[in-house]
């Protein structure tokens, strides 16, 4: 639900939160960081930043942070709190140690920056022992459900985009097809935003398990029309991958075919201004959120609005990719 933006001051005596991020790294994660610490400061609330993920809060990696600790950390990627994938969190033993540490440390509430893999963590912990909890959806695939973009995916898609390009570049010098494989484990979306930006005469996406058979009759019709080379993209989590898809346009044209994994390139580099931008306005959100006493929800963009979504549908409910942008790169890729 898109709820309106008029903030309470501090109605529930906030007085300390604390702040992580979780998972894969994504563009935008520092931005979403340095909004925390600042909003926090402006409502005369401490932040406290757990380095590495769950697995910092079960180990009791902690440390106040300030303003200035963030300051010149909006350009940069990755992120300063550090990130891992814990093990010991996915027991209740485990999150029970991470709950003590945060009452310890006398924090009111804990803010995840992370995907849908952190979300579980964050509502485990808020259904257990009862810790309010905020999640910022920071991922490069888009994939969660109740916001219209997640932190980094901007960024992704134009660091795989700028790739694309050079590849484009060397394949018409030697007629060549590249078959070019981007991230999206179970989401497509940066596969058709670059496909239909790059020109790609052919993209493949989980959401759409469509026979690769398929492509072998677009590389002929390709080269009846005179194309000399061609650019393919493929999501990771599409079966088979850039291999699967480059072994049967080789077998079924005889072509020469080269493939490229992006891989976690698209993960770093410096956030564009809209990560930056959405970053900075959900950081916010999340300690206004829960300032007004909110807990176990995201907070996301929608329709240029606040969003607070349900830690559970978030990965509960699917989000699809944009149909209308699918049929568009069907549409420009004669």
């Amino acid at each position: 639900m898109i709820e309106p933006q008029t903030y309470h001051p501090n109605p529930n005596g906030l007085k300390r939160v604390a702040v992580l991020t979780s998972g894969g790294d994504a563009p935008g994660m520092n931005a979403a960081i340095r909004a925390v610490v600042r909003t926090a400061t402006h409502n005369g609330i401490e932040v406290v930043g757990v380095r590495r993920g769950f697995q910092g809060l079960h180990e009791g990696d902690m440390a106040l942070i300030g303003p200035r600790d963030v300051a010149n950390t909006i350009q940069r990627g990755g992120t300063i709190l550090l990130t891992a994938r814990s093990h010991t969190w996915r027991s209740p033993e485990g999150r029970a140690k991470g709950a003590q540490n945060l009452r310890d440390w006398q924090v009111d509430g804990l803010i995840v920056i992370g995907g849908d893999g952190s979300f579980h963590g964050a509502h485990y912990l808020q259904q257990e022992h009862g810790f309010p909890v905020i999640g910022v959806p920071g991922t490069i695939d888009n994939d969660l459900y109740g916001t219209d973009h997640t932190i980094g995916y901007f960024t992704a898609v134009e660091t795989a985009l700028d790739a694309v390009d050079k590849l484009r570049d060397t394949g018409a010098s030697h007629e060549r097809i590249f078959v070019i494989e981007v991230m999206g484990r179970h989401a497509g979306h940066i596969a058709l935003e670059v496909a239909v930006a790059g020109g790609a005469e052919e993209v493949f996406i989980p959401e759409d398990a469509k026979p690769v058979d398929g492509v072998v009759e677009i590389v002929k019709q390709s080269l009846a029309k005179g194309k000399a080379s061609s650019i393919i993209i493929v999501a990771e989590g599409y079966p088979g991958g850039a291999e699967g898809v480059s072994k049967a346009i080789h077998e079924g044209t005889g072509q020469e075919t080269r493939v490229s994994i992006l891989g976690h390139i698209q993960r770093g580099g410096t956030p564009v201004s809209s990560d930056r931008v959405l970053a900075s306005r959900l950081g916010e959100a999340a300690v206004y959120a829960l300032m007004d006493g909110k807990s176990d929800v995201m907070v996301g963009r929608q329709g240029g609005g606040i969003s607070h979504i349900p830690l559970h549908e978030t990965w509960e409910k699917r989000k699809d990719v944009n149909r209308d942008l699918y049929r568009c790169a069907k549409t420009l890729s004669v």
